[in-house]
């Protein structure tokens, strides 16, 4: 069985750098690298006033708000989510999610997909790449 605890997961830090409100801590505990089959989970937090920036994915994604509250945007829409609030991302919309309170901002998105290729608008660092493979080792 593969398991994983969100509260020891070991996050990354990913920023633009052209915003630095423009960043976001993730981890990819389930996906194809991790030893699964036909689905995929990214677990991320974002810091209040931070923002999750706008990309696109390559399979239908569901949000799961675990803590926090914050604005989605999903193409030109825009809503406010908060804990226990779930939302779906349709493959290959242009989203992004800032977080608009006062404590972190914790999600878990769900994938129909084991591997998962993520394109920003503008390349995230420290990787300097726009299309990312969710979970694929980073090249040294």
């Amino acid at each position: 069985m593969l398991t994983a605890s969100t509260s020891q997961l070991e996050l990354a830090t990913a920023w633009t750098d052209s915003d630095p409100r423009g960043r976001v801590h993730p981890a990819f505990p389930i996906n194809k690298f991790t030893g699964a089959r036909d689905t995929a989970v990214v677990y991320f937090e974002v810091q209040p006033g931070d923002y999750l920036p706008t990309h696109t994915d390559s399979a239908e994604e569901i949000l799961y708000i675990v803590a926090g509250e914050g604005e989605a945007r999903l193409g030109e829409e825009r809503g406010h989510v908060r804990a226990g609030d779930l939302a779906v991302i349709p493959a290959m919309v242009p989203h992004g999610i800032a977080n608009t309170g006062a404590e972190t901002l914790k999600v878990v998105g769900f994938f129909c997909e084991s591997e998962i290729v993520s394109t920003f608008a503008e390349p995230l660092q420290p990787l300097g790449l726009t299309t990312i493979k969710m979970g694929e080792p980073v090249p040294a």
